[in-house]
């Protein structure tokens, strides 16, 4: 074990020792661990930091409302309303499409396409 390691694991002691790690959201339940082996390497830590902040990547943000505007155009009836989605639904897929050609997530189709999955579960 290295000399950080000891620290760290010293640190801890000492924290839990005072019960400051006590009481804590999610004491005595299994860790929800995320499943990012699909994402490359270089990018894992900056998507994770993402995430957990509540922001998405623009590519996501585009996708998910491309599917609203899509679910929108079904069911509406309004003229108006359905150019102007229209408009905005063209706009986003040329952005995405621009993205799309120097983004890693697009190159990795199955790893975004479980991605979105995900975070439209979630």
């Amino acid at each position: 074990m290295s000399l950080i390691d000891r620290l760290a694991e010293a640190r801890i002691q000492e924290a839990v020792e005072r019960g400051e790690l006590s009481n804590l959201p999610g004491e005595g339940k299994p860790l929800e661990l995320d499943d990012d082996s699909l994402v490359p390497p270089e990018l894992r830590a900056g998507y994770r930091l993402l995430k957990n902040a509540g922001f998405l990547p623009p590519e996501l943000e585009w996708r998910r409302e491309v599917r609203d505007i899509e679910a929108l155009l079904r069911c509406c009836t309004d003229v108006e309303t359905g150019r102007r989605a229209r408009l905005r639904l063209d706009l986003l897929r040329a952005q995405l499409e621009q993205r799309g050609r120097c983004s890693p997530l697009w190159t990795e189709q199955d790893y975004y396409e479980k991605l979105v999955d995900h975070l439209d579960r979630g």
